[in-house]
């Protein structure tokens, strides 16, 4: 059982590797024991197999055996310390790591694997979200946002604007690229969601010129300047637009005697209603960049057949609504909230960790610990979307967290020579011997 020949853990590790080993190291090379590479991959396989205490593991297993699965596996030729580590991650231009995700989208591509996620022809859904990865009263950069609550102590926080391609019947999403939402040098004023995203959007253009992508993004996004960035940049998108920070547009709706509406049940028996009207100004300023407005309502009737509830969601788009495309519209708008449930929610509460302080720095350190984390949990996106031995382990361990259990206690006891063993020996340890602590293929009986 193989992964696609693009997309599998050992030749998407080398494409890393070969990027990170092009960055130039500004360090006095006859003063450095410990490459940049090195460091980088060493951090990738601590995020990859959620273990913060996995360098400590390969050195010992090194003094042993002199190898260890770092090498093996991630091609880290010179173990550094922790510190060590943290200095020269400190150094590297977060920038850096975007051709990375440009990489992984190609090699996506190539094998087929992103048709899946296009929710109209030649357009993919690609949602922009912000989270919070570092938050203390002490702790803080120059970079750092700050909060504070009456005389309560001052907060200092990191945030991050992500990009993910998604679509609402694939459970995988694939985070593509990050903005660091944090204070600028020479500005006083403090950065912001907003601002980040009119960064990220053209960034996305540039990095995928030939990529069709419809954005979407809460109510925060659906202003005319942030339309118009997309715009600009050749997107279509659907933003969430609220009827209480839209009050001119809503006013503007009610003027027409109905909407064009659409009715149907679902499975649950729930009665839904879809409503939209095409060409209406977003607000009543001079200029107002027309837009077309689309809802959805889902009733709920109690036993007695009285009405139990209604759940309203509204969106606004530069793509024509209709009758035949309503629905999907609707879904796809919808679909914005995997980048919560199945993304950030994951990162946080289900192994990787990303709100832990494994170090802050002055410079890049804490936001390339962001992007590490993200790309272990890329690779791992890939592996359950193309992977069939991966996929086989998954259904074996049962759950997400025992499989990495195992995993991590494969790794510190015994030395593999490329990841795909390490999935067949989960999947067939009667074929394998450990012998001087490396894993070996039994011979034929």
């Amino acid at each position: 059982m193989k992964a696609k020949k693009h997309l599998s853990f050992t030749v998407l590790r080398e494409m890393i590797s070969d990027r990170v080993r092009s960055w130039t190291d500004h360090r006095r090379q006859k003063s450095t024991d410990h490459s940049v590479h090195d460091a980088v991959m060493s951090a990738l396989a601590c995020m990859f197999f959620q273990e913060p205490s996995l360098l400590q593991f390969q050195r010992s297993m090194e003094e042993c055996t002199h190898q260890n699965n770092l090498r093996t596996l991630f091609g880290v030729q010179n173990i550094p310390s922790s510190n060590t580590l943290k200095e020269i991650l400190d150094d590297q231009d977060a920038r850096l790591f975007n051709p990375i995700g440009k990489d992984i989208v190609q090699r996506l591509q190539r094998g087929n694997q992103l048709s899946q996620f296009k929710l109209i022809p030649g357009w993919t859904v690609c949602s922009i979200d912000a989270t919070q990865y570092h938050s203390s009263a002490s702790i803080r950069c120059q970079q750092c946002l700050t909060k504070q609550h009456a005389d309560n102590p001052v907060i200092y926080q990191h945030f991050a604007l992500q990009a993910a391609l998604m679509h609402p019947d694939v459970r995988q999403v694939i985070p593509v690229l990050a903005e660091p939402i944090q204070n600028q040098d020479g500005t006083n004023k403090q950065d912001c969601e907003t601002n980040a995203g009119k960064r990220l959007i053209p960034q996305l253009r540039q990095q995928f010129p030939r990529m069709g992508l419809i954005i979407t993004g809460d109510d925060l996004f659906s202003r005319q300047p942030m339309i118009e960035t997309v715009l600009e940049n050749k997107f279509h998108f659907f933003f969430v637009a609220k009827p209480a920070s839209h009050g001119y547009m809503m006013e503007w709706l009610d003027t027409y005697e109905s909407l064009h509406e659409l009715r149907d049940v679902d499975d649950k028996g729930r009665t839904i209603i879809y409503q939209w009207m095409n060409d209406v100004p977003l607000h009543g300023g001079k200029n107002a960049i027309r837009v077309n407005y689309f809802c959805k309502k889902v009733i709920t009737l109690a036993p007695d057949g009285t009405q139990k509830s209604c759940r309203t969601a509204s969106w606004v788009t530069d793509l024509e609504v209709s009758c035949k495309n309503v629905a999907l519209f609707a879904r796809g708008a919808k679909t914005r909230w995997k980048i919560e449930n199945e993304c950030f929610n994951t990162l946080k509460n289900q192994g990787y960790q990303l709100t832990h302080n494994y170090g802050h720095g002055e410079k890049h350190l804490s936001f390339n610990f962001y992007q590490l984390t993200l790309l272990a949990f890329t690779l791992h996106q890939i592996s359950e979307l193309c992977d069939i031995a991966f996929k086989a382990c998954r259904k074996k361990a049962g759950s997400k967290r025992n499989l990495w259990e195992k995993f991590r206690t494969f790794i510190n006891v015994a030395v593999f020579q490329t990841w795909e063993q390490l999935l067949s020996y989960y999947l067939n340890y009667d074929e394998y011997n450990i012998i001087n602590g490396f894993v070996v293929k039994r011979p034929p009986p």
